[in-house]
């Protein structure tokens, strides 16, 4: 029968503290997961999403979601290596290096700032594409005057659910049908949908919170392939107007020759 000798008790205690203490000092690796989505159409906290004044508004009976990623290990997010073990571990937990994510040395006001101006930027590419998308098609909203918020989310992913949001909210059509449409993508100032980090993850929110149709860019089609969680249906989309019509289909349950990934 073994006897461990007291030298080597404390040697074996010794390399288990060691051990924890390892596993609590920070980690030099950022760990996303799956982040909360939200209605676009609906309200953020007590504030409506989107807000719009000195035009008619109406309701939709469905949703519009935004998705959002949550990470830690950004600039005042600390996470440690203990929590980066268990994560490479998780299938709905993504690991990477940090300066893949951020600028080495980025501080956490700087990481902050950014986010808030690349937030803000989507916002206003949401509301100009939006209201350039009705003139087109005859509606007068020459006076409308759009407003979007919503608390502790930032950078520029979710600008192509922002102009769906405020073109819904402006038009009778109840574009969606009552169903849970989630997406995501970047809107620059010619109506196109750019590529957004994360995808995978945020259809996994997606999924996690309702949605059976989810609207990925087509420049994120070869994250997508593959990885479109059961019950979720994906639809590439390139520009505004393929989007809107996206929805519209859905809405009318005409959506299944859209193009996917």
């Amino acid at each position: 029968m073994y006897k461990a000798t007291p030298k080597k008790a404390k040697i074996g205690v010794l390399a288990v503290v060691l051990a924890f203490i390892a596993l609590m000092l920070p980690s030099p690796y950022v760990v996303e997961t799956p982040g909360p989505t939200q209605n676009v159409l609906g309200k953020s906290g007590s504030s409506t999403v989107i807000s719009i004044s000195g035009v008619n508004t109406y309701t939709d009976s469905g949703s519009l979601l935004m998705t959002t990623v949550n990470a830690v290990g950004v600039p005042g997010y600390p996470v440690n290596n203990g929590q980066v073990l268990w994560s490479w571990f998780d299938k709905h937990s993504i690991v990477m290096p940090r300066e893949a994510i951020f600028p080495q040395g980025e501080t956490v006001d700087e990481y902050k700032s950014e986010n808030t101006k690349q937030m803000s930027s989507s916002q206003d590419a949401a509301t100009s594409q939006a209201l350039k998308f009705l003139e087109a098609k005859g509606h007068d909203v020459s006076s409308a005057k759009v407003s979007i918020q919503v608390k502790d989310i930032g950078g520029p992913s979710a600008g192509l659910m922002y102009t769906l949001g405020t073109i819904d909210l402006l038009t009778e059509q109840n574009e969606t049908g009552g169903k849970v449409i989630a997406g995501t993508g970047t809107m620059d100032d010619e109506g196109k949908v750019g590529a957004i980090g994360g995808i995978r993850l945020k259809m996994l929110g997606a999924k996690r919170d309702g949605a059976t149709w989810f609207l990925a860019p087509a420049a994120n089609c070869t994250d997508v392939s593959g990885h479109v969680p059961s019950g979720l249906r994906d639809v590439k989309v390139s520009t505004l107007s393929e989007a809107y019509d996206a929805i519209v289909a859905i809405g009318q349950n005409k959506a299944q020759s859209l193009p996917h990934c």
